[in-house]
């Protein structure tokens, strides 16, 4: 059950007020990561006694939630996206919001976000993919989600992944590609969306596909049939 489903009623004047709950513990989860987020944290950077969180929270568990959708909120950028980017746009501003929060792709794969913010996202999600065409927009909007969260929780692996030998005899081919290859995260993200989003939406009515899902200065794309305007590119 997540703090969505199940929030606790003030029922004293002065109990602690969720937004600085919300504050502190993204600024924890940003500075200490996961296993930084306790109840005792928040209620020490807050100046109150643990007893007084439990007013308006059941566990860590809804701090957890708490600080993933309000983490969403503040992001200015993905925000914008919301209101009018395309998808490919949209899935940039939230690798990068992931990217920027990596705790985010953790708490992700342990509880279902279930905040508006996150609501918010999904629902953009599955109408986007409902314009361009999908078949399932559900099920591509899963795959999408997926593949974002994948990428931003390997994004930081990149260098470290030119460092590491691969040994030849048993993969020449891999090899030798790897031997010539920079890796640039950013980079594999937008070759991996543009050929998830070319093999997963249909074609729109006047016969595009999804032709690139590139930062600035993108063009606009097939997937964007039907929505606000051209592609809005998240800016940094």
């Amino acid at each position: 059950m997540s703090y969505w489903d199940n929030r606790k009623p003030v029922q004293r004047e002065r109990a602690v007020n969720v937004r600085d709950i919300e504050q502190r513990a993204v600024a924890l989860l940003d500075e200490r990561g996961t296993r930084g987020l306790t109840i005792r944290a928040v209620a020490s950077s807050l100046d109150v006694a643990p007893a007084s969180l439990y007013s308006r929270v059941s566990s860590v568990d809804d701090l957890f939630d708490l600080a993933l959708d309000a983490a969403l909120r503040e992001d200015q950028v993905v925000q914008q996206a919301l209101e009018d980017a395309s998808l490919p746009s949209l899935m940039f501003a939230l690798y990068r919001h992931l990217v920027a929060h990596p705790w985010t792709c953790q708490v992700i794969a342990t509880r279902a976000p279930r905040g508006p913010n996150y609501l918010r996202l999904s629902e953009r999600m599955c109408t986007l993919l409902r314009v361009a065409g999908a078949q399932d927009p559900l099920s591509e909007a899963y795959a999408l989600s997926n593949f974002v969260i994948g990428s931003a929780t390997t994004a930081s692996t990149a260098t470290s992944e030119r460092s590491a030998p691969v040994d030849q005899d048993i993969a020449p081919l891999y090899a030798a590609l790897h031997r010539d290859h920079t890796p640039d995260a950013e980079a594999i993200f937008k070759s991996g969306l543009n050929a998830l989003l070319t093999t997963t939406t249909a074609p729109s009515a006047g016969g595009t596909t999804a032709q690139d899902a590139s930062a600035p200065n993108a063009s606009t794309t097939g997937i964007a049939h039907g929505t606000r305007g051209d592609v809005q590119v998240p800016r940094t």
